[in-house]
């Protein structure tokens, strides 16, 4: 008993000298801190990492107690999340340090791994409210600070993300066209493919479909998958599954990298994040390994593969990844089926994942009867052919185009995953260059000091340039060039290649920004969705969304709308075909005023179909509705070259 009252009064003993080493060790912190500077909001700690307090013992619990001996406290069981959110916000807090003591880059990496470990972490961030809290606050902290000199050396690229085909054919609803059915069941019977194949009405009508209104998105994704064809079979067979899955990437995004669909799904593949992590896809700051063609396409086959384990059907396994594995386990369950097709009949899976199959089985049906289906004039593009160079640095995407004598839309093109104008800092990134340009690049690369990499430039000497003319273009001086360049005259000859300093944060006027359509594009704001989400999805940065929206923070509560101008770049064929659209509408406004029409967007409608409404093309209203990203039911839509 004695022994027991001396551990009862040594214990708050102890928690005093604690309580006092901890009171010394923060006024010693706080010697140490630099004075404030704009202080970025501070993440408040979640409640589930505070141990709730225990009521008091009442007197007879407490007599009870004294006739008990006292037992061992047992370890606390460890709560992964709360371990995992005391790591972020030690990472943010490190990240508000280094900001308030002027260090942006450090800064910036801070941040980069507080938002790597809560997306990487062992939780998903959906499955837990502690996490989603954690991870929105996480936004609103970073986001409100204007990391300016880091944020101008990581300008987005400006690729565009362009509508997956798979929305516009599940708005659909095609009635059965007899005679395309009676064709197609004679050529299932003879069509040889490592997929079981079938029609049936669901299938028949969106062959009407795609041999109709959906024809133009059949022969532009023929027409791509040229370009992957070769690629796509070799990492199937590596991976040990059909090759005709490859017709499941033509149907849900034509063979588009950029595609992005309505629900957030990305890439070639059309992975959402959490699944594209399980798998080993990156998604971070500077990349997006969802729109790597062969990553994703490796990661959608053993995707497939492990689904096909799990269901023993492909028809189930497509279906499982269109819409997870647990919505079709669960359709199993309720109705005793494991068959796709009476999940079908009974109406227990979701409208989009049972159109998804019909949708596969219809485009590979077509895809391997062109003679049939009248396709045999689409002319497969051929392969790009690259070389690749591993890297670990930082370096402008315009400074390779100039290193390469490339365009930077073209090295941008070989780079689909870069989300930014820069390759990552601080890992390793494969760059791919325009064949034959490894050694030219090398060479001119190495000439440039690599803290310098993502400031710097090359420029080719034009006629009547001077070295004036150049500075003034790239906002440096003549010196700096003449030093850089080693040059003790001041004659340039044509075509000659000059190094261009440039201070960092000096932008020149010849670079090539993005610029944003005159007209905003109308966004559906769907649960979850933030305005670092939607200015992700559409490659502008999340203060040109808060500009164009008037909002505070990042929150996008009680939003329906979101209005998005998309990034143009203003030597883009896009940009350029604006310019000249409206050069030649005011030389002949004076003289017949264009008439223009509103149209209210129904449901089911698409580009292709209004187009043909008003006799127009789809390109003219991209051109006159801001490239739009896709339709949405109410949206008005201005229609003015009308035959």
């Amino acid at each position: 008993m004695k022994r027991r009252k001396l551990v009862l009064l040594i214990a708050p003993l102890g928690a005093l000298i604690f309580a006092g080493s901890a009171c010394q060790r923060a006024h010693r912190a706080a010697k140490l801190m630099p004075p404030p500077q704009a202080a970025p909001p501070a993440l408040t700690s979640t409640s589930a990492s505070i141990p709730p307090t225990q009521p008091a013992a009442s007197s007879e619990e407490k007599e009870e107690n004294k006739e008990v001996e006292v037992e061992p406290k047992s370890e606390p069981q460890s709560d992964p999340v709360a371990d995992l959110i005391a790591k972020v916000e030690k990472e943010y807090e490190a990240g508000r340090a280094n900001y308030q003591a002027g260090h942006l880059e450090p800064a910036k990496k801070n941040f980069d791994n507080a938002f790597n470990l809560l997306s990487s972490g062992p939780v998903e961030i959906r499955s837990d409210e502690r996490l989603e809290r954690e991870f929105e606050k996480l936004l609103e902290g970073v986001n409100g600070l204007p990391l300016t000199a880091v944020e101008e050396a990581d300008a987005p690229t400006g690729q565009k993300s362009e509508p997956a085909p798979i929305d516009e054919a599940n708005e659909v609803t095609f009635p059965v066209d007899p005679n395309i059915k009676a064709k197609a069941e004679a050529e299932v019977k003879a069509t040889h493919s490592d997929l079981p194949l079938m029609l049936n009405d669901t299938v028949a009508g969106y062959i009407n479909y795609f041999s109709t209104r959906g024809r133009d998105i059949l022969e532009r994704a023929l027409e791509r998958s040229g370009q992957y064809h070769d690629m796509i079979q070799r990492v199937l067979k590596n991976e040990g599954v059909p090759q005709d899955l490859i017709y499941l990437a033509q149907a849900e995004s034509g063979f588009r990298p950029l595609a992005l669909s309505r629900a957030g799904a990305r890439g070639m593949w059309q992975f959402m994040s959490t699944r594209a992590r399980g798998y080993g896809l990156t998604r971070n700051w500077w990349v997006d390994e969802r729109q790597d063609p062969e990553k994703s396409t490796r990661a959608a086959a053993r995707h497939l593969k492990d689904l096909y384990n799990e269901f023993g059907d492909w028809y189930l396994a497509m279906a499982a990844y269109n819409s997870g594995p647990g919505t079709v386990q669960n359709a199993v369950r309720r109705t005793g089926y494991a068959d796709f097709w009476e999940l079908y009949r009974r109406n227990v899976l979701p409208r989009e994942t049972r159109n998804y199959v019909p949708i596969i089985l219809a485009v590979t049906i077509m895809a391997k009867n062109p003679t049939q289906y009248g396709l045999e004039h689409v002319v497969p593009a051929k392969p790009v052919p690259t070389d690749t160079v591993n890297i670990d640095y930082p370096v402008d995407l315009r400074l390779v185009a100039q290193s390469v004598d490339a365009s930077p839309s073209e090295v941008q093109d070989l780079n689909p995953s870069l989300l930014r104008m820069t390759t990552p800092k601080g890992q390793p990134f494969e760059l791919h260059l325009p064949a034959g340009s490894r050694e030219r690049y090398l060479s001119a690369i190495a000439v440039i000091p690599a803290d310098m990499r993502v400031w710097w430039r090359y420029h080719k000497v034009q006629q009547g340039d001077t070295l004036v003319s150049i500075a003034r273009s790239y906002r440096t001086t003549a010196k700096a060039i003449a030093s850089a360049n080693k040059l003790d005259v001041s004659r340039l000859e044509p075509g000659s290649q000059l190094i261009i300093p440039i201070a960092p944060g000096k932008h020149g006027v010849m670079e090539d920004p993005a610029t944003y359509t005159r007209r905003a594009t109308a966004y559906k704001v769907r649960k979850g969705d933030t305005v670092a989400s939607v200015a992700d999805n559409f490659g502008v940065p999340p203060a040109m969304v808060r500009r164009w929206n008037r909002l505070k923070s990042n929150s996008l509560r009680g939003r329906r709308v979101v209005y998005v101008h998309l990034p143009v770049s203003p030597n883009s064929p896009a940009a350029q075909a604006l310019a000249a659209s409206k050069h030649k509408n005011r030389s002949t406004a004076a003289k017949t005023p264009a008439p223009v029409v509103r149209h209210k967007v129904k449901q089911g409608e698409t580009l292709i179909s209004i187009a043909t409404s008003y006799k127009t093309t789809v390109s003219a209203l991209q051109r006159d509705n801001g490239k739009l990203a896709r339709l949405r039911p109410g949206m008005i839509l201005i229609i003015r070259d009308i035959h």
